[in-house]
């Protein structure tokens, strides 16, 4: 796959697909094209095959609008970060804003066993509109006290803390947690260094 799926919730992997959140320069931008963001919304199980095939025909076709969709749908990944991490109203207000768009373009139906939100049409908002209605039930789920930040000081992806104890501090322990273990190792043998060498 070419996008981490590590949060517990398919929408945090939406808020990961930035990538060095907290590292200024180094912050990298994974949704740097529409087909990216259609092929996370494959990746996730929003799209289907077939959706997926006529949104790229759409974009090849009106590069522009897609353009736009690409940044709106990097805008309430935002939103929804601000809302959760930093209790953002006016972010949380924006959110539900595209929300109420995202419904008028639905229909409610009862399909597959269950009742869902049914767009009208495949168009280049359709992602747009499948994400924001998950950042919202995002919102609502009832085990948000378990959502934490990778401790690492630089890469600020988040994910739901399902450990036992709720102690996972990274949010990849061969990654994040390999490196900042490493580092935490040769700050100590420096730091025994320096004492020999003063004694």
């Amino acid at each position: 796959m070419k996008f981490g799926h590590i949060a517990g919730d398919r929408m945090l992997d939406l808020v990961n697909t930035v990538a060095w959140r907290l590292g200024g320069p180094a912050r990298t931008e994974s949704l740097r094209t529409y087909s990216d963001v259609v092929e996370w919304c494959l990746e996730s199980g929003l799209i289907g095959t077939g959706e997926a095939t006529a949104l790229r025909d759409l974009a090849e076709h009106d590069g522009a609008a897609a353009e736009r969709e690409r940044e709106r749908v990097v805008a309430a990944r935002e939103m929804v970060y601000e809302a959760l991490f930093a209790e953002d109203a006016a972010a949380a207000a924006d959110l539900a804003g595209l929300y109420r768009a995202s419904i008028a373009a639905a229909d409610l139906v009862h399909a597959d066993g269950r009742w869902q939100w049914q767009d009208r049409e495949t168009d280049l908002h359709l992602p747009r509109h499948r994400i924001v209605r998950g950042l919202v039930a995002l919102t609502q789920r009832d085990d948000l006290d378990r959502l934490h930040q990778c401790e690492d000081a630089t890469c600020g992806w988040v994910y739901l803390d399902t450990s036992p104890r709720r102690n996972r501090r990274w949010c990849d322990t061969k990654d994040c947690g390999d490196r900042n273990r490493t580092r935490a190792y040769y700050a100590r043998q420096k730091q025994k260094q320096t004492r020999t060498q003063e004694a």
